[in-house]
């Protein structure tokens, strides 16, 4: 079993899951409540790595990240390194490919609070932060945790966009998927079903897990007839 490529998917995928919690709330919160008609083309943008190909996604991420355009030079002119085939660069690609993996259970645990709470916290004079703090973010705690669970699970499968954008180097940029990919082309079968059953498992633990938190606070059946 490959441990270095196992604990770098884990490492990337909690990045990302902090990234994503980060950038992720505000995102979500806007979708949730603005009012703007053309808050669906922000919907669409954020929604486009899921049905968008890996490869695509990847090649344009190169493009983006590379040295020649505006990003990518800016990052090379303040750190002295580019962004590509390196774990920084892995964690934008994953940051954008499991974004909707994130705000989509952000915005419909958001949405699904009652409105006249959130106006009788405003009612009250507390600020809209204090009101999200106090009054939406526990409402919603479990859409926040599915969100974050599903952006850490997506993100530990990950293959055609960190392939394209981290390459396959072995301590920095080859994760668990990439591993069992080099270990079928060599034929290596029996390394590569170690590592798959190692992802499945925690695939499935991880969901368990997140099913059996919800469960505790709703019913799995409707309780009208």
């Amino acid at each position: 079993m490959d441990w270095p490529a196992i604990f770098l998917s884990v490492r990337l995928s909690t990045w990302t899951t902090l990234v994503l919690l980060v950038i992720g709330l505000p995102i979500a919160y806007w979708l949730a409540f603005s009012p703007r008609r053309w808050k669906f083309l922000v919907e669409a943008v954020v929604a486009l790595p899921l049905v968008l190909p890996p490869t695509v996604l990847g090649f344009y991420l190169l493009l983006a990240l590379g040295p020649r355009s505006p990003l990518g030079h800016l990052y090379a002119q303040l750190t002295g390194r580019t962004l590509p085939f390196t774990f920084q660069g892995l964690l934008v690609a994953s940051v954008l490919y499991s974004l909707p993996f994130t705000v989509q259970p952000f915005v419909a645990a958001f949405v699904g609070i009652e409105r006249r709470l959130i106006e009788a916290s405003w009612s009250l004079g507390v600020s809209r932060w204090a009101t999200f703090w106090r009054v939406i973010a526990p409402l919603a705690r479990q859409g926040l945790l599915t969100g974050m669970v599903l952006s850490f699970a997506h993100t530990m499968g990950e293959f055609g966009v960190v392939l394209m954008v981290g390459g396959n180097l072995p301590g920095v940029t080859r994760t668990a998927s990439i591993s069992i990919y080099d270990d079928v082309q060599a034929l290596n079968h029996g390394a590569a079903a170690r590592t798959s059953l190692f992802l499945l498992v925690v695939s499935f633990v991880v969901l368990a897990v997140t099913y059996a938190l919800q469960r505790k606070n709703r019913p799995v059946w409707p309780l009208h007839w």
